[in-house]
């Protein structure tokens, strides 16, 4: 199967981005304290994420706590978190197949067609996982945003982006690519002729060891 070193750069990229989608859901860092106007306290950082709320206080441990209540979480909370968790599991069925597609694994034989039509379903995957992720992320940023310039909010209700919406923009360029180039692949080699075998040519007469014509004969009947 020609094009190899771009299954693996796609294969390669889409793992660093399933890795990054799950961190991105994962860590609290969504939403972080700000420090503005007269709000001077700085020996305490709140962290909120997807799943906890996090306070960090200096020279102290981290304090973490879970969300108590699904029912009670704010409706933009809840479509990040299933959209997030649709991402993780879309980018690892995408790694499966990917793998699943590779030259030298054999779950569907040495069919080239049949695995770079595996390779090119784990791209649309890689794709799709991208948007995934790529939508919640910045939807939690523009609200942010908003609020932080909104007068009526007050500066110790404020917030900041966090480390983790900045990885989720990162994991959706990757996982963009990595797409991208599965799929190229797979168009590349659906456009590659396929060599034909030579078609049978007519049957001709079979010539003996002297050169003559082999003739065939009737059976010979007799009759008594």
């Amino acid at each position: 199967m020609a094009f190899y070193p771009l299954q693996i750069a796609g294969l390669a990229l889409g793992f660093l981005g399933m890795v990054g989608t799950l961190a991105t859901t994962l860590l609290p860092q969504w939403r972080v304290s700000a420090f503005v106007g007269s709000n001077i306290i700085v020996f305490e950082r709140v962290w909120e994420g997807l799943w906890m709320s996090c306070v960090r206080q200096a020279k102290a441990t981290l304090q973490c706590k879970f969300h108590s209540s699904l029912l009670a979480l704010p409706p933009v909370l809840e479509a990040a978190r299933a959209l997030a968790c649709t991402a993780v599991a879309l980018s690892l069925v995408a790694l499966l197949l990917g793998v699943c597609g590779l030259k030298q694994v054999q779950c569907v034989g040495s069919n080239e067609r049949a695995k770079a039509y595996l390779l090119g379903t784990s791209g649309v995957l890689f794709l799709l996982t991208g948007i995934f992720v790529l939508i919640p992320v910045s939807w939690m940023a523009r609200l942010i945003v908003r609020d932080f310039y909104d007068p009526a909010v007050h500066s110790g209700q404020k917030r900041e982006l966090g480390a983790a919406l900045f990885l989720g923009w990162a994991s959706t360029a990757v996982l963009l690519v990595s797409g991208g180039l599965l799929c190229g692949f797979c168009y590349c080699n659906r456009k590659r002729p396929r060599p034909r075998r030579p078609a049978p040519g007519p049957c001709e007469p079979r010539v003996g060891m002297r050169g003559e014509v082999g003739v065939p004969r009737k059976a010979s009947t007799s009759y008594v």
